[in-house]
């Protein structure tokens, strides 16, 4: 609930600091005293727009802060603080802090952290309902009606929420089966096409490195074996050097005889024709080795040829090629095998549809019995509220399909028709502010503070009535603002403010040259002054201060 609220410099308020507390608090004064001006400044901490026109004359900026407590926090509040980020310690209040400055533009704060003005819009439904003349938040928005009439009826929200969910996940796995399907049954015949032709050529895993290497060594063994037929042509024939050498070792050996250096030098020549010899033996043996079949090197050229081209074909490595495979062939059997997980899945999301349309009928049953109920439950309170002749009608229907959500299958909304015979129209359409207003209490009496707002603020609710009228509407409104919750009034009546359990003046004072207004919290001698001056206007008489009196006693 609203627990402080401090203005500073806001049009005709210099400096205002007012505290609040639960149950129903009056505000009272003149017309012209500045009551509206309450109202705007409280509506820049709510995400108003800051208009300029708003800062005091001759000063640079004007400033509003509203302190908010809780018994237990909303876990409203608390979701929108958490997803802003706003860090709150548990049992501190909240504060929000607005400036506006003369030359255009303003901050906001809440904890003294900054934030955006929609973050605050965004906390005003769960911190402040205002009825007034031109309001069009709290009752009167249609989005809400579905949702307080659900808790007026107890519908059970929850069962419907699952199974809502349920279904839609259950269509959500049949559609993309169904595409799968689809999809693969139009790539069949292309899938058939490159199967074929993989299992043609029969990749196999590590195979292009294999190939590589024999391709390689293949290469590698033809340059070889062209080396050694060179050698081959220089060590063979009469004249080659290792028949030369063996001439030579046979001429040494016949003329050595008993001379030792040339017996030394026979033996090391035979030695070198040894090792020669041994040499062309090596590279006959090389050359035999390195003999290949060309067919053979064409065959592995071509085979690495044919794998690399259909891996850039599928843009993918050659030895993922055996993987691809046997993905098309799983796309094939999803194919083949679809038909038949479709039949699963089409009779899981038609019993998940069942499901959830069974939820959604009991809530519509719910529903229009909760609306007639309510219907009477308001039928009962316009009367007393002079709506003598208004007929009120909580409209539920049901939504095209594509509309249906976790909250089910039907619309809801509160309408009115303030003449016999004239058509029902939404609240919001309604002429006169002051039967908006009381219909608006009417309908919160009857829903038993279904929900709402912490602090509900009504502005002239009593516009334009008066004696039991506004004695009806004051003993509605304190009934409302009891104990667990905490509702304002601005008001002109005197049958109204002497329901207050706490009651503020507005006054607008001037010494000529500055205008200013003031708010002040009434003792009870004031208080009964203030609404004798009501009951009787400029001139307060004893018999007005003996009928409020009699108010004050009565309330």
């Amino acid at each position: 609930m609203l627990t402080r609220l401090s203005i500073r410099n806001i049009v005709l308020i210099e400096a205002l600091d007012l505290e609040f507390t639960r149950g129903l608090g009056v505000l009272t004064g003149e017309t012209g005293a500045g009551k509206s001006i309450l109202l705007d400044a409280l509506g820049l901490v709510l995400g108003d727009r800051a208009e300029t026109s708003l800062v005091r004359a001759g000063e640079a900026k004007a400033s509003v802060t509203a302190s908010f407590e809780f018994g237990a926090f909303p876990a409203a509040i608390a979701a929108i603080l958490d997803d802003a980020d706003i860090d709150l310690e548990p049992g501190e209040p909240l504060i929000i802090r607005r400036q506006v400055k003369a030359d255009g533009g303003s901050k906001a704060f809440i904890n003294d952290q900054p934030a955006g003005v929609a973050l605050l819009r965004e906390l005003s439904a769960s911190l402040v309902e205002l009825h007034g003349q031109h309001d069009d938040r709290g009752l009167v928005n249609p989005r809400g009606h579905r949702a307080l009439l659900d808790r007026y009826a107890g519908t059970d929200l929850t069962g419907l929420e699952r199974a809502w969910h349920a279904w839609a996940k259950a269509e959500a796995q049949l559609a993309e089966a169904r595409g799968s399907v689809e999809q693969a049954a139009a790539d069949q015949e292309l899938l058939l096409a490159h199967l074929a032709e993989l299992t043609e050529i029969e990749p196999q895993a590590g195979e292009e490195v294999r190939l590589a290497e024999t391709r390689a060594a293949m290469q590698k063994g033809e340059k070889l074996s062209g080396d050694l037929e060179e050698l081959r042509h220089i060590w063979e024939g009469s004249d080659s050097p290792l028949a030369s050498l063996r001439a030579a070792a046979r001429k040494l050996d016949r003329i050595a005889g008993e001379h030792p250096l040339l017996t030394e030098a026979s033996a090391a020549l035979d030695r070198a024709v040894i090792e020669a010899g041994e040499a062309e033996d090596r590279m006959m043996e090389a050359g035999n080795a390195l003999v290949h079949d060309p067919q053979a090197l064409d065959d592995a050229e071509t085979r690495l040829f044919e794998l690399r081209a259909i891996a850039r074909k599928h843009r993918c490595d050659v030895d993922d090629l055996p993987e691809l495979m046997r993905d098309m062939r799983a796309q094939l059997d999803a194919i083949e095998g679809g038909e038949a997980q479709l039949d699963a899945l089409e009779t899981a999301a038609r019993e998940a549809r069942e499901a959830y349309l069974a939820k959604a009928e009991k809530a519509h049953a719910a529903r229009l019995k909760a609306a007639k109920k309510l219907d009477k439950a308001v039928a009962a309170e316009l009367a007393p509220l002079k709506l003598d002749a208004a007929r009120f009608l909580t409209a539920v229907g049901k939504l095209p399909e594509d509309k249906w959500g976790a909250a089910g299958m039907d619309s809801a909304e509160f309408l009115i028709a303030t003449n016999p015979g004239a058509d029902f129209a939404p609240l919001n359409k309604i002429a006169s502010g002051g039967e908006l207003s009381r219909f608006i209490l009417a309908l919160k009496v009857a829903l038993a503070e279904q929900g709402g707002a912490a602090t509900v603020i009504f502005d002239e609710i009593d516009r334009g009535v008066g004696g039991a009228v506004a004695s009806a509407i004051g003993e509605r409104l304190a009934r409302l603002a009891d104990d667990e919750g905490q509702l304002l009034a601005v008001t002109h009546s005197p049958q109204v403010a002497a329901r207050g359990g706490q009651h503020y003046m507005i006054a607008k004072a001037s010494n000529g040259t500055v205008t200013k207004t003031s708010v002040s919290k009434l003792s009870s001698e004031e208080r009964k002054e203030e609404i004798a001056r009501m009951l009787s206007g400029a001139e307060v008489t004893p018999e007005a201060r003996a009928q409020a009196d009699r108010l004050l006693e009565n309330a």
